[in-house]
């Protein structure tokens, strides 16, 4: 069992040999987004809103989707309206969007590396938590092939959840979240994310953040994060005061 602290780990692995990683900080509690960091959801929002979209000539683009991504949906749903000026309402775009989406989320899959990273926090109890801007209903469809490892989360926080009273990029589903956890010093949480609104809520809310962003954004986007990966397969716990991955820690669900 993991027993030693952040700090001491932090002190062990910042005297090891000048070829290891550079160490980014020492955390103690990790908070992860949900769509996009967690799971491929991405890309069914993005199918399913062009299927609405190109009926009036439009186009769903990456520059539009970046500003909506991580954004509670009906927010989002008012950017995409405002931006393309489509003949419907906020409403009425997300009643369009969301039997079509439904059908695609319930075979999303896990995104590399995550599924190695939830395990070996877990054994390694290192408090860790869900902090997603989906709602309850939505969850529910996206995580039944992977509610196995998401037993993992002891607290998950919803874009639905009575306590978040503003979504991303405002911080307080992070600090939310935080708070279930039992964290004092925001400092020491670690928020992973893809969307830009999440990285803002994350500084915003005095935490470090990792950003694994798709590759179709502008990386600039991203400029706010302590790191940027492609994956979160490129994750090495080291580089925050952790203990590093060993060969039985991989994506497998045993």
């Amino acid at each position: 069992m993991f027993v030693a602290t952040p700090a001491a780990i932090f002190r062990r692995i910042a005297m090891s040999s000048s070829s290891a990683l550079p160490v980014l900080g020492a955390i103690t509690h990790v908070i992860m987004d949900m769509d996009g960091t967690l799971l491929d959801t991405e890309s069914v929002y993005t199918q399913a809103t062009q299927e609405i979209v190109s009926k009036y000539g439009k186009n769903y683009t990456w520059a539009l989707k970046s500003r909506m991504m991580g954004k509670r949906a009906l927010e989002a749903a008012h950017i995409l309206v405002d931006e393309l000026q489509i003949p419907l309402s906020p409403e009425e775009y997300l009643a369009l969007r969301e039997p079509r989406q439904n059908e695609l989320f319930g075979e999303c899959k896990a995104l590399p590396g995550a599924i190695r990273l939830v395990k070996y926090l877990s054994k390694h109890n290192i408090p860790q938590s869900v902090a997603t801007s989906s709602h309850s209903s939505s969850f529910a469809i996206k995580t039944k092939l992977h509610m196995a490892w998401f037993s993992h989360f002891p607290v998950i926080v919803k874009g639905d959840d009575p306590e978040v009273k503003r979504g991303k990029p405002f911080p307080d589903i992070f600090l939310e979240a935080a708070k279930r956890m039992g964290a004092t010093d925001m400092s020491k949480c670690l928020v992973l994310e893809d969307a830009p609104a999440g990285v803002e809520a994350a500084i915003a809310a005095g935490m470090k953040v990792v950003a694994i962003p798709d590759p179709n954004m502008e990386k600039e986007q991203f400029s706010q994060a302590h790191q940027v990966l492609a994956s979160l397969s490129e994750f090495s716990p080291e580089q925050w005061g952790l203990p590093p991955y060993t060969e039985e820690d991989t994506d497998l669900i045993i």
